[in-house]
């Protein structure tokens, strides 16, 4: 995997992400366990070389469209990809994939939508690690100010956080989730 900031790696975001959608054809029944694995592998590679120079830590929104993977009435071409790898058509990946679904894999938080209007749920998520430069100290307070001394706050909203606050055209209708467990 690529590490492209010391405070972050795709890595898990890939694998939370990956997981996901090969539950979907594990639990359909028609894909057989080295097929899986084939997929899933087969998936990591080609979306840690399609993230590679669109990860951005310390901006997580930033190149959080690129990094969607989106299948409705066309499906992800990455996951075509990876599906065709394991002799898969795209029809097949239609019958065994939800056919409204958006995914999104950005630093630190990984969370889908099935359906247009559906709920958005958090599969990963983790907490930036704050930057500290080498050689630096963390003050918790201003030295001799006398002020309160409260650590810095991460102001940092998530892509999805954004998309809920400016709302949604249509009201939220109701979908079965498929939960995901480790």
């Amino acid at each position: 995997m690529h590490t492209l900031c010391a405070r972050g790696t795709m890595k898990p975001e890939i694998n939370a992400a990956v997981g996901f959608l090969s539950r979907f054809l594990r639990v359909k029944g028609h894909v057989n366990d080295r097929q899986v694995q084939t997929f899933s592998q087969s998936l990591q590679d080609i979306l840690s070389e399609q993230y590679k120079h669109h990860w951005f830590p310390d901006r997580p929104c930033k190149g959080s469209g690129y990094r969607c993977i989106r299948i409705n009435h066309k499906m992800d071409p990455l996951v075509g990809q990876a599906g065709q790898r394991i002799g898969l058509t795209i029809q097949q990946l239609y019958l065994l994939l939800p056919s409204e679904l958006t995914l999104w894999v950005d630093p630190f938080e990984v969370s889908y939508r099935i359906g247009e209007d559906g709920s958005i749920c958090v599969l990963y998520e983790s907490q930036p690690m704050p930057a500290v430069m080498p050689g630096t100290a963390v003050a918790s307070s201003p030295s001799g100010s006398g002020g309160s001394g409260s650590p810095m706050v991460d102001s940092h909203i998530s892509c999805k956080e954004e998309l809920m606050v400016l709302g949604r055209a249509s009201p939220s209708k109701a979908y079965n989730m498929m939960t995901v467990s480790s």
